[in-house]
């Protein structure tokens, strides 16, 4: 088996955490990115749940593809499924993916199980802010996590609007708070 790709989408592109020797721009088809995860573990508890992002059927999603050398296979499998496997909430796929070049590949993707528990459904702005702020987990406030995503996907000049409306309105309640200590 030669290399292999894994695709980012959410915090895997401001925090891939595994070696690779190349990253490009790429587009998955049939999945969108969404805070549709209810997060017990990295971003929220059971008791108080966060939302993390997930790939929810339709329409498309603009990531990072990383290429991995196959050398490196099964130790970065092992660190992928313990980062995203943690709940099950996540199916491993292979999928194709578009990179910026017009090349097509397969990759490595994490797409939400819509039969799980923790599938939090389709959800409309004011749903989304609700579950975030407050939110933390054992990786720290669900409310840095939809901020850090933003910024980075606005810096690789992948737009999101429905994320970013979320985002304002955390950032806003944020701000509206007093200081915490």
């Amino acid at each position: 088996m030669g290399d292999f790709w894994v695709f980012g989408y959410g915090s895997l592109i401001w925090r891939p955490d595994f070696a690779h020797v190349e990253t490009r721009r790429a587009r998955l088809h049939g999945y969108r990115r969404a805070l549709c995860v209810l997060s017990h573990v990295h971003r929220g508890t059971p008791e108080r749940p966060g939302l993390v992002l997930g790939l929810d059927r339709g329409g498309s999603c603009v990531g990072l593809a990383f290429r991995v050398p196959a050398g490196l296979r099964d130790e970065v499998m092992a660190a992928l499924r313990a980062r995203e496997l943690v709940t099950n909430v996540y199916l491993e796929r292979e999928l194709p993916l578009r990179l910026d070049g017009g090349e097509t590949v397969r990759a490595v993707t994490y797409v939400v199980d819509r039969a799980h528990t923790q599938y939090a459904g389709p959800l409309d702005v004011e749903q989304a802010v609700a579950r975030v702020v407050g939110a933390v987990g054992q990786s720290g406030a669900n409310e840095d996590y939809v901020l850090n995503t933003v910024e980075h996907l606005g810096a690789l000049s992948i737009r999101d609007h429905w994320l970013e409306a979320v985002a304002r309105r955390v950032a806003a309640t944020r701000a509206s708070q007093p200081a915490r200590g």
